[in-house]
């Protein structure tokens, strides 16, 4: 399977926005549930958000909803994770995986292909 790439994580300020990026060369991402999971140090990794590969369904964790959003490009075979009014407890290396033909789930292990990752930091 072709990778999936992460870009846009960095470092920023309490209240600040980042957004994002998961791209996968190579194959038809519209076919696939894209989800976006993180994992600070010392702690498991945790569900952020999904979004099924029709595009109409999303879901978020609830720690994340109102301030991120999950968006497809399919043109672009792109996921994007908007992320704003962040907050310290928001920094973690977040990652981004592929589900094919996936409805958006929550659980990790139905995910089958990963990305390496970008870090989030978020100072107070």
């Amino acid at each position: 399977q072709a990778p999936l790439v992460e870009s846009g994580g960095g470092m920023v300020q309490t209240g600040g926005s980042l957004r994002l990026s998961c791209v996968a060369s190579g194959r038809i991402f519209s076919s696939y549930a894209v989800g976006w999971f993180r994992q600070a140090p010392g702690k498991e990794r945790e569900f952020v958000a999904a979004i099924a590969w029709s595009g109409g369904l999303t879901t978020y964790a609830d720690s994340v909803k109102g301030r991120f959003t999950i968006s497809r490009d399919n043109a672009e075979n792109t996921v994007h994770l908007q992320m704003n009014s962040l907050k310290p407890e928001d920094t973690a290396v977040y990652y981004c995986a592929a589900d094919h033909w996936g409805s958006g789930s929550s659980y990790a292990p139905e995910y089958d292909s990963w990305g390496q990752g970008t870090q989030v930091t978020v100072s107070s």
